[in-house]
């Protein structure tokens, strides 16, 4: 039962209770009353019972003593008496007017009327003493008349008393036995009164109020603090305290989850403070290694509970190659075709998981530990691959995929825009048929050597090939094309490490080469480039194209002059060795080196 209606029930039995107990004290004071009035009319009427037959007897005697002495004071005192006995017949007057029984006033009337006889017998008596007839008068006031007619009036006034006293000792008894009555009753609503009270004070203020109000002031107060590991007991009551234990059990409820989605809200937002950082960065890379720290930097940031790995697509486009991983995963291949992934054949999101009922991906190790591969798509077309593991005691959230993809799409934009400038930057700096680096790179490279100070011995070959126009008009430009290539492929190869090769221009090459004097350029790189050209036969379409030959320039810095002139100096050599019959290597500092002979095909083309 609810509190506000227990409440209401103690108020209204209190009120109750209160109102029967005001009315039997009310009918007790009035029963009290009664008996006081009972108890005074009783005290008046046997009062004035005993003095009127007390004045009866006294006036009789005055009047006796009078007939029998004569003396003027007992006629004085007879006289006083009779005034006294007026008074008190005015006072019967007023009794007779009250409610008072029959028998009573019957007795009232009896004692008035022998009260006026004996009042005439004694009046006569005296007339009759003061005449002078004393023996009369004594006569009538001790004569059996006089004694019969004060008979008569002591008698009914004992009468009257005995009935009043009778009368008013019933009512009385009545009286206090109503009044015994209310005042019990008054006294029984008043302790009623006082256990409901006591009652509403035990069982409602301390055991359904106090107590549990204070129980949830601690908890309340714990509330207030965002403790909300305080437990709410439950409180199957129905009433206000159980309303506020529920609202207290619902605030509870409701901060939990209100933590939970601030908590959610500032992963997230965490989550998208990291991907926003690594956008940023990834703006600013130049190379595929730098994209690939940037990954495994920031990647770790946005989910730190599981390990990953980023996979590049080769130019080959044969294979998925590791270029940064993060936390150490260990369950996936290092390279894979990129048919070994269901992500990238699917080209979406695709978690590696027995247990979740969908099919591995092989390069996963037959899913030995739940993985999400999520490919890097750029127009439909897949450049590379993101790899999640899960780590042990920590699982991929299901709503961390939308973050996944959009990582995946900033770093699949990134890693297409840095090809992109890649190939841009090979058109710029690269021929576009040899793939060597062009004039442009050959002259930023002298001029960056010019500024610097101290750079050590510079070796420059200028190389062109020998007759080349006949290729183009014997065979097509595509056979000149290809011998072009063909040179270009050797001096490659023979340089390697040693230095970087530039197309020059035409059928002409340059040769630039750290470290070496004129006598060392000639020796391991002029040489060796002729001679593999020279031996090397080629065929174009099924066509012989015969053999191919190089001249070559050789100068060096210091030995050759100024570095600015260098370019212009192994030039000169160059056109040396052309004059001196091609095929053969020539320094500028004056060494002329002998061809091989060259193969009769070659002289009859």
């Amino acid at each position: 039962m609810r509190i506000k209606t227990i409440t209401n029930w103690a108020y209204g039995a209190t009120l109750l209770l209160t109102a029967v107990s005001g009315t039997a004290f009310i009918l007790a004071a009035v029963s009290a009353a009664e008996e006081r009035q009972v108890l005074e009319q009783y005290i008046t009427l046997d009062e004035l019972g005993e003095e009127l037959a007390l004045a009866a007897e006294m006036r009789s005697d005055e009047a006796r003593l009078y007939a029998m002495r004569g003396g003027e004071r007992h006629l004085v005192a007879f006289r006083k008496d009779e005034t006294e006995i007026r008074s008190r017949e005015r006072m019967i007057d007023r009794l007779r007017k009250q409610a008072l029984p029959r028998v009573e006033q019957d007795a009232l009337a009896t004692i008035e009327k022998n009260l006026g006889e004996l009042d005439q017998i004694e009046r006569a008596a005296i007339q009759a003493v003061q005449a002078g007839e004393v023996e009369k008068a004594r006569a009538m006031l001790f004569g059996p008349d006089h004694e019969r007619a004060q008979q008569a009036v002591l008698e009914p006034m004992e009468r009257f008393r005995a009935l009043a006293k009778s009368r008013t000792q019933s009512e009385l008894r009545v009286a206090q036995a109503l009044s015994d009555l209310f005042s019990d009753i008054a006294k029984v609503m008043l302790a009623l009164t006082a256990l409901l009270f006591l009652a509403v004070l035990y069982f409602i203020l301390r055991r359904r109020v106090v107590l549990p109000l204070d129980r949830m002031t601690g908890i309340v107060n714990r509330l207030a603090k965002q403790d909300f590991t305080v437990e709410v007991p439950r409180d199957q009551r129905r009433d206000e305290i159980g309303d506020m234990n529920k609202a207290i059990g619902i605030f509870r409820t409701n901060g939990i989850e209100r933590d939970r989605l601030e908590a959610e809200r500032m992963a997230e937002q965490r989550i998208k403070d990291a991907i926003l950082k690594m956008m940023h960065r990834l703006q600013a890379i130049d190379t595929q290694e730098e994209l690939a720290e940037v990954v495994a930097c920031f990647a770790p940031q946005t989910f730190p509970d599981v390990a990953g790995q980023l996979f590049v697509l080769d130019r080959s486009r044969q294979s998925l190659r590791l270029a940064g991983s993060w936390l150490e995963p260990t369950h996936s291949a290092q390279a894979f075709a990129p048919g070994a992934c269901w992500g990238v054949r699917r080209g979406r999101p695709h978690v590696s998981n027995q247990s979740h009922g969908d099919i591995p991906c092989t390069h996963a190790e037959g899913g030995a530990a739940p993985s999400l591969c999520v490919p890097l798509t750029v127009q439909g077309d897949t450049i590379g691959l993101l790899y999640f593991e899960e780590r042990p005691d920590h699982a991929i959230e299901p709503g961390w995929q939308i973050y996944v993809e959009l990582m995946a799409e900033n770093i699949g934009l990134a890693l297409a825009n840095l090809r992109l400038r890649e190939q841009l930057t090979g058109l710029a700096l690269r021929d576009g048929l040899t793939g060597l680096l062009n004039r442009r790179c050959l002259d930023e490279a002298l001029t960056h050597r010019a500024q610097e100070r101290d750079g050590g011995a510079l070796a420059c070959l200028m190389i062109d090939i020998d007759h080349f126009k006949r290729f183009n008009d014997d065979f097509g430009h595509d056979a000149g094309d290809f011998v072009m290539q063909h040179v270009a492929a050797i001096m490659q190869e023979v340089v390697g490490n040693r230095g970087e090769v530039y197309r020059f221009g035409g059928e002409e090459f340059a040769i630039l080469a750290t470290g070496m004097d004129e006598a060392q350029a000639c020796a391991i790189l002029a040489e060796p480039i002729r001679q593999r050209v020279q031996a090397a036969p080629l065929a174009h379409r099924g066509r012989r194209l015969g053999t191919i030959t190089v001249s070559i320039g050789v100068a060096a810095y210091p030995a050759s002059g100024a570095l600015t002139n260098l370019l212009s100096v192994a030039d000169a050599a160059l056109l040396s060795a052309k004059g001196h019959g091609r095929n053969r290597v020539i320094g500028a500092m004056g060494a002329v080196e002998r061809p091989l002979e060259i193969a009769p095909d070659r002289l009859s083309g």
